[in-house]
């Protein structure tokens, strides 16, 4: 049986957001479906898909539009694998987003590989760091800055801490500023990790932070993993490359 229609009389901003709506849940919608639940014609909706797909909000098929197809990566390459990988790309990365830490900041930093090396570069300051990777912690004493660990479960491969445990003691803290890695960046399914409670941790971590910066090389844009961590509006990018110029549109992005 068909849905009826919704809503009479949408706002173009609004048929946008139904129309997103609709294909995170579905992944593909017809035209049709898109009149029933906006109330909106034919014509308007085609219009409105058209002006999406010129955002890189969405791919049209014919009678009506899916997600933009991100490449799927089902597997996470162990830690040494990932250390050797774009290694100069993520040295500059690093060094520009230890720049950003300042003497008042609370910071969390992640487990990722370009995270690790950014502990390389920080300069002595009063900020307090809090980590789910004990590596990170490490690196992070030598340099003689105040630094806590998340206590929890210990992910093989990636040695970052997760779990109940884990998520409990991130609750206890709000930061400045939160940086974090990621395996896959696209327009329609934003920052992604092979690992849900990995992800997670990610995730909480971000929304107790006042600023979020991801670290991602360039071969991270245009790739999907399994767990989604939040929307590509939600953190800043800090890259070496931008391979694509619609991910502007969406999100501050600074090329290093």
């Amino acid at each position: 049986m068909k849905r009826k229609p919704e809503v009479k009389s949408m706002l173009a901003e609004q048929r946008a957001e139904k129309i997103m709506t609709e294909l995170s849940a579905r992944r593909t919608v017809s035209v049709t479906d898109l009149c029933l639940v906006t109330g909106a014609s034919e014509a308007t909706i085609r219009r409105d898909l058209n002006a999406l797909a010129r955002q890189g909000r969405l791919s049209k098929v014919h009678g009506g539009a899916t997600l933009p197809g991100g490449e799927f990566y089902g597997e996470e390459p162990d830690m040494e694998t990932k250390r050797q990988l774009y290694t100069e790309e993520k040295d500059r990365i690093a060094r520009y987003a230890a720049g950003l830490v300042q003497d008042d900041d609370i910071v969390f930093m992640d487990a990722g590989t370009t995270v690790l090396r950014m502990a390389e570069h920080l300069q002595p300051s009063g900020a307090l760091f809090l980590s789910n990777s004990p590596e990170c912690a490490c690196r992070l004493l030598e340099r003689n800055l105040r630094t806590y660990v998340l206590g929890g479960m210990m992910k093989p491969g990636t040695m970052a801490v997760t779990g109940a445990e884990a998520m409990e003691g991130l609750r206890r803290y709000h930061f400045t500023k939160a940086f974090l890695g990621v395996n896959g960046i696209t327009i329609g399914q934003g920052f992604t990790t092979p690992d849900p409670e990995e992800a997670a941790v990610k995730t909480l971590a971000a929304s107790r932070a006042r600023t979020v910066y991801v670290l991602a090389d360039a071969s991270k844009f245009g790739r999907v993993t399994a767990a989604s961590m939040f929307p590509i509006e939600a953190a800043r990018v800090i890259t070496d490359r931008l391979p694509n110029q619609q991910y502007r549109n969406y999100t501050e992005i600074r090329e290093v």
